[in-house]
């Protein structure tokens, strides 16, 4: 099952809401006289005793607004509804080198490379912190490039959608823009190398997380300049280095987490190193159970 948020001009809210088929239905009645939040379904579950799925597949939708969810997957205009990003997280944080193929690009970039094979062979993983809501973006709109980088590339992840409890509720699908030229010039620039304005995007949905074992999801992620595909690469989960609840362990050892935290588990699509993004570029991340997350990348001055 997957939950969206989209503009309801409407009302001048976000209306969080569930796809069904090629529409989505508004959860509005589970809260007519307030804004429906992911927080706010949490806290209802969590009296009720069950999960947000079975909050959501128990709820009466008969009569509740329903529309295209193609109408929604637009550029912004608070003229009309367009989707959001699926759950405003207080926090969004990053997880690094957690595929082979992000060790070996970290180690070719930088001046120091090899501390990011002892980083891929340690116990305890990469974490840093990625965005706040101010850096962050929803589908559709703009992500930013670093007017002094020359080598900015996307970098398609899964994300975690983390209860304060640590559960993971969800998955969605989250973009780390990289500057890897600032990286990997000194691996201590690395917070102006992945927090900027417009530097992390997420959405277009969160996929309900069934309780059992971890599942493994495929990622896929295109470019298009001017109308041509000029960069095209898939991988899957399965290739992680580490275990969703390892990382979700580890971010939350003596630190103190919001009711609602995305964590992005690391790039297992690294582009080659004579490709950069341009203002203009259209950059599309999708995976099967998630739907696509489509952003244009935007010079910042």
């Amino acid at each position: 099952m997957r939950i969206v948020r989209y503009w309801d001009p409407g009302s001048g809210k976000g209306s969080l809401s569930v796809v069904q088929g090629d529409d989505v239905v508004a959860l509005s009645g589970l809260f007519p006289n307030a804004e429906i939040t992911l927080e706010a379904l949490l806290a209802q579950a969590a009296a009720e005793g069950c999960s947000v799925l079975d909050l959501i597949k128990h709820a009466d939708l008969s009569g509740a607004p329903r529309m295209p969810y193609a109408s929604l997957d637009i550029a912004p205009d608070r003229s009309r509804p367009y989707l959001l990003q699926p759950v405003v997280a207080e926090e969004i944080w990053g997880a690094g080198v957690t595929y082979e193929r992000s060790r070996h690009a970290r180690q070719a970039e930088s001046v120091v490379g090899d501390i990011y094979q002892r980083v891929y062979d340690a116990a305890r993983p990469e974490l840093f912190f990625k965005a706040t809501p101010s850096r962050s973006v929803g589908p559709n709109e703009p992500v930013g490039l670093r007017g002094d980088s020359r080598w900015t590339v996307p970098e398609p992840e899964l994300a975690l959608v983390i209860a304060h409890k640590l559960e993971i509720v969800g998955y969605t699908l989250g973009n780390d823009m990289s500057a890897r030229d600032i990286e990997g010039e000194n691996p201590l620039y690395l917070p102006q190398a992945k927090m900027f304005t417009g530097g992390c995007s997420v959405g277009p949905a969160i996929f309900l997380k069934e309780a059992g074992n971890e599942s493994a999801f495929r990622i896929a992620c295109r470019v298009e300049r001017a109308g041509r595909e000029i960069f095209r690469a898939e991988t899957s989960t399965a290739a992680m280095h580490r275990s969703f609840s390892d990382l979700v362990k580890y971010l939350d050892r003596f630190n103190t987490l919001p009711t609602v935290t995305i964590l992005l588990t690391g790039a297992g699509i690294v582009p080659p190193d004579d490709f950069g993004l341009q203002d203009g570029d259209i950059i599309e991340i999708s995976s099967p159970e998630i739907g696509t997350l489509r952003n244009p990348a935007r010079l910042l001055t």
